[in-house]
């Protein structure tokens, strides 16, 4: 087992002993791919969608929305996930296991994004290479590759009910609510929306613990412009410098980063689209400020292969977790894709009026064919003809300056007279336009957040020749901001004090947690493994009243405590966990206690 599969293992022993997460149903045996998020991980969940929530709606000014998960077929008809939501299955003959012949791919030879090929390609390499079956070690070399579509279907209402699907993604409900949304925004671009929610995936083979699931959460902001218009300011973020791993790049045997500041890779195209690029600055900064190492991060173009058709570029920010680069978030220029397929069927209007800057005059073509000459002389085939006409009209102007125009409708010619098609060029003022807007879309996958927090954040050293583990998380991403134990458990006068502090502390907004059961060198150890950045020890000198009673503080990481007046207590974790102060800034000012 390498230091990187060591790693993930112990994160992942932890994760199910202290409560972050574990498998789900296991008292049924469980369901692969299906994950329950215990009170620690529900905790560090709600923070990062709190922190996510706060810079990308409220700090941006967009709207926030929660849609269901449940959504009629038409949608994804429209969409496109009823015929391109697939993913790439290949079956055991031996033991009829299902995999994802990518994956196996990737995981058997040096290609790494097997995603991107051709299904034809992959079989290809399944062969080559030998590829076997995970589960039984036979061989998968002839076995054919079919489409699988993850979208979990079920029906809406009894009896045979309306057919209808669990949400593959957050966006379409967004997408589809935009006739309203555009109203809330008074119909001006840009304005951009956020929902955090649940979406579904049918994994054929779901794996690396929270990373690939069945179930999970997205953060995602559909940022809606005028492409003809609207550009960002991108000031705010011109000087962040990111690790860039262009596509360009991808192609040779070694991995070359570009380091550029997001200003430098507008500049040089190699961020192309100036509102991708300010997203990307934007994420940097939030990974940085929740606690990602940024020295595992890097922001990966898509190749021209794994890119959705509709995508005119789209970037994943990735983080290594265990010797593995995995994708926590996607940033796509969608264009247009989304609302034109719902404009085109539902009976709504998807467009935008953009007013212009200044009135235009217009030269605007009118067409039409007079029905009671078209009528008698072509019979069921007038309607065709008077479209065919209109489509001329509109294509092809100068066809009407004779005096007769000829349409061809299924392969056969019919020739009008122009007196009888009404044509006519009408000079008219043109104060705007109707468009379908263009959407910029950063996708946010919260559990491998969560999960690539928990992976970065772990530690391991010793105190006093005991060794210890912990985790290294941010104060504002912790489960519990503040662990308060009296110092021995039997004293009554302590414990008292201890739960007038709790009490102190959660009606000035902390998590807080009480632990009185073991020595105090064991509480502070299981406050170290969820990540608890600060524990505070009532100790006979707490007792005292007013000014002269006084605690400890310990710091997490470097495990030092010093003495603070109780009254100062709140004040001194907030400045700690709002980083306003530092513990450095403590030990200048209070006592220092040796040793635990």
């Amino acid at each position: 087992m390498t230091q990187s599969d060591t790693e993930v293992a112990q994160v992942t022993e932890l994760a199910k002993r202290r409560g972050f997460f574990f498998a789900a149903s296991t008292a049924y045996g469980g369901t692969a791919g299906l994950y329950t998020f215990g009170p620690r991980g529900a905790a560090v969940k709600s923070n990062v969608e709190d922190a996510w929530r706060e810079r990308f709606t409220v700090q941006e000014g967009h709207f926030e929305i929660e849609s269901p998960t449940i959504m009629p077929e038409p949608v994804f008809e429209a969409s496109g996930h009823l015929d391109g939501f697939d993913d790439m299955l290949i079956n055991c003959p031996e033991c009829n296991t299902s995999h994802r012949a990518d994956h196996l791919v990737e995981t058997a030879t040096t290609v790494e994004d097997a995603e991107s090929l051709p299904a034809p390609e992959v079989e290809e390499l399944v062969a080559r290479y030998e590829v076997c079956c995970p589960s039984c070690n036979a061989g998968l070399a002839g076995e054919a590759i079919d489409t699988f579509n993850l979208m979990f279907e079920t029906e809406i209402g009894p009896g045979l009910g309306t057919p209808g699907y669990l949400r593959p993604e957050t966006a379409q409900g967004i997408f589809v609510e935009f006739p309203r949304l555009k109203e809330y925004a008074r119909n001006q671009l840009p304005f951009g929306v956020t929902q955090i929610g649940r979406a579904y995936r049918n994994e054929i083979s779901p794996r690396q613990s929270i990373v690939r699931t069945r179930e999970f959460t997205q953060a995602e902001l559909e940022h809606f412009i005028d492409p003809a218009g609207d550009m960002p300011d991108i000031s705010p973020v011109a000087d962040v410098e990111v690790s860039l791993y262009p596509a360009s790049e991808q192609a040779g045997e070694t991995t070359t980063y570009r380091e550029l500041t997001i200003a430098e890779a507008v500049k040089e195209s190699v961020i192309e689209n100036p509102w991708i690029g300010y997203y990307l600055g934007i994420a940097h900064q939030w990974y940085e400020d929740i606690g990602v190492d940024m020295s595992r991060f890097r922001f990966r173009q898509h190749l021209a292969g794994e890119r959705a058709h509709y995508a005119a570029d789209c970037w994943d920010a990735e983080s290594e977790v265990g010797g593995d680069w995995i994708e926590i978030a996607g940033f796509a220029h969608r264009g247009n894709y989304d609302l034109s397929k719902h404009d085109a069927h539902a009976d709504d209007d998807f467009s935008v009026f953009v007013p212009y800057d200044e009135a235009k005059t217009v030269e605007k073509v009118i067409v039409e064919p007079d029905m009671s000459v078209l009528g008698p002389a072509f019979g069921s085939l007038a309607s065709e003809i008077s479209e065919a006409i209109k489509a001329l009209a509109g294509r092809e102007p100068d066809a009407f300056d004779s005096d007769q125009v000829t349409v061809t409708v299924d392969e056969t010619e019919y020739t009008i007279d122009v007196a009888d098609t009404n044509f006519r060029v009408e000079t008219q003022t043109k104060h705007g336009e109707h468009i379908i807007p263009h959407v910029i879309e950063p996708s946010f996958g919260i559990d491998r957040t969560v999960y690539t927090l928990l992976v970065h954040a772990y530690r391991e050293d010793a105190i006093d020749t005991e060794d210890r583990s912990y985790l290294s998380l941010e104060s504002t991403m912790a489960p519990t901001t503040v662990g308060v134990f009296p110092l021995v458990s039997n004293v009554p006068e302590l414990v008292d004090r201890t739960e007038a502090i709790v009490k102190s502390l959660r009606d000035a907004g902390f998590s807080v947690i009480q632990d009185d059961s073991g020595t105090i060198g064991r509480r502070y150890r299981r406050q170290d493994e969820i990540g608890t950045p600060f524990c505070v020890t009532v100790d006979r000198e707490s007792a005292a009243e007013g000014e002269s009673g006084t605690v400890t503080i310990r710091e997490r990481d470097s495990a030092e405590q010093v003495r603070v007046p109780t009254t100062e207590l709140i004040k001194q974790l907030a400045g700690l966990t709002e980083g306003q102060t530092t513990f450095s800034d403590l030990r200048s000012r209070y006592p220092v206690i040796e040793g635990e």
